[in-house]
């Protein structure tokens, strides 16, 4: 049987290890590795499906199972025809299990091995989520990439209690796989075991015993030093199979995305982009401006004048902190068009650098650039 999702590998940076590869889908193949826009209730935020494909250049967006479910509900979304055609995108999808949204609930949720009983942030109904359950709403979303239901755990977390959670979300793993049922569909597994080495481990190798066409990391980059990260990061990544996609969830600073696809990683993703703009920040070569403090009302110059995205070409700092300042939503649209826009072409750079062989060099020249100390 043909699978829905493969990974085609194309060249390793003699560098760094980062790979350089194409995954393949059942609505266009993704050049990776790949930075992925959040549209968390089947919108990226002010965007239209368009402008990402055609100012942007997304090759693949995230949709959100915990919020989708709760409205407009996974069955409207299906009699619609799927996730694609309700939000008029043509492209590759993934949505989420919810799992990350469901536990950051705290109070709000209760954990058993059946399942989540938990509350509706938006009215307070009572609500279940099991790996069957999840299972049936990301079929009915219809995206090309779904992930398992799993726990992640706070950081910091106890031993015993990361030991007991990443147990369980192998066994919600095998479910999830018994449970789906949709061929054009790839299951991902997640991951998890928190910052100890030896969870991490066993966690891989249980769920590569699933033979899943896709394996994530998750629960890191949730607030720990980056130290941590990093070293979470670089242990967990080489456990994971070659000739499968590999994705690091909830990551979208242009640090973290190098670090990322130097461990190795092939897919990430992360509201960033998006949350910033509607601050009135903006990511640019020489590190992120605050566009709407005072320095920039008479900037004539572009965001980044390194940049081609349509508010680079048009505007000015200026009138788009005069946007911003009164609360003008083109201010966040141009905000949002060029981060989004900033971090493709910071993975497009690196898919070139990676075929290079010269990704170590260009993340040192990066890092002095934008100014990062490390």
């Amino acid at each position: 049987m043909k699978k829905a999702v493969t990974y085609e590998f194309i060249h390793e940076c003699k560098q760094t290890g980062a790979r350089r590869g194409i995954i393949h889908t059942p609505h266009g193949d993704i050049q990776t590795p790949v930075f992925m826009p959040v549209g968390t209730q089947a919108t990226v935020k002010s965007m239209t499906p368009e402008e990402l494909k055609e100012e942007v250049g997304a090759q693949i967006i995230l949709s959100n199972t915990y919020h989708l479910y709760l409205r407009p509900g996974q069955k409207i979304v299906k009699e619609a025809g799927g996730l694609h055609k309700f939000m008029n995108w043509d492209r590759p999808i993934l949505t989420d299990s919810g799992g990350f949204q469901v536990f950051s609930l705290g109070e709000l949720r209760t954990i058993s091995e059946e399942g989540v009983d938990f509350k509706s942030h938006l009215d307070g109904s009572k609500h279940f989520f099991s790996p069957e359950s999840v299972m049936k709403i990301e079929e009915d979303l219809g995206a090309d990439i779904i992930m398992a239901f799993d726990e992640c755990v706070e950081y910091p977390a106890t031993y015993e209690y990361t030991k007991q959670s990443m147990e369980r979300t192998t066994r919600w793993a095998k479910r999830c796989k018994e449970a789906h049922k949709t061929e054009n569909q790839a299951l991902f597994g997640i991951i998890q075991g928190g910052f100890y080495e030896d969870l991490r481990k066993q966690s891989a190798k249980d769920l590569i015993s699933l033979d899943l066409p896709g394996y994530a990391i998750g629960g890191i980059s949730v607030g720990e030093p980056k130290e941590k990260f990093l070293e979470m990061l670089y242990y967990t990544t080489p456990l994971m199979p070659k000739e499968k996609p590999r994705y690091l969830m909830g990551v979208g600073t242009p640090d973290y995305l190098i670090e990322a696809t130097i461990a190795g990683i092939d897919m990430c993703d992360c509201v960033l982009p998006t949350r910033i703009a509607r601050n009135g920040t903006a990511l640019t070569w020489n590190g992120k401006i605050v566009v709407r403090n005072a320095t920039y009302e008479r900037d004539w110059r572009p965001l980044d004048e390194k940049c081609d995205c349509y508010a680079c070409r048009n505007y000015t700092r200026a009138y788009i902190r005069h946007l911003i300042k009164s609360n003008e939503i083109l201010g966040v649209r141009l905000l949002s068009i060029h981060n989004l826009k900033f971090l493709t072409n910071l993975m497009e750079r690196v898919r070139i650098e990676i075929e290079k062989d010269n990704l170590l060099n260009f993340k040192n020249e990066f890092y002095k650039q934008y100014g990062y100390t490390k």
